[in-house]
């Protein structure tokens, strides 16, 4: 059975930071491309971050040079370091692990920015 779950979200102020983990099971992990996603109420789910199995990255405009996407193969788990959060990043964030044949989603976590 094949899960991804994420941890780590809550409520900070702004200009605080976070660190989100998505740990896997049921896949050979190094093999996934993995990613961060993140959908705020009305809106549409949107790309944060991405790190491929060899580990090269991609970053949307919105959160590049703030958020940092790493992989640790040997926990099977990915992470999204969160800094100089804004209330803009409010959010349930997503991790998604996928391959040529296949594409996982986790259940989500929730980000809240707010003094």
């Amino acid at each position: 059975q094949v899960q991804l779950v994420e941890s780590g979200g809550g409520l900070v102020q702004p200009g605080g930071s976070l660190r989100l983990s998505c740990a896997t099971s049921g896949i050979l992990f190094s093999i996934y491309d993995m990613g961060w996603y993140r959908q705020a109420p009305g809106k549409q789910r949107e790309l944060v971050a991405t790190i491929t199995s060899s580990s090269n990255t991609n970053y949307a405009d919105s959160v590049k040079g703030r958020f940092t996407i790493s992989r640790d193969n040997a926990k099977n788990t990915v992470y999204l370091q969160m800094n100089s959060l804004k209330p803009e990043d409010t959010a349930v964030y997503y991790c998604r692990g996928y391959t040529g044949h296949r594409d996982y989603w986790g259940q989500g976590t929730q980000v809240t920015v707010s003094s």
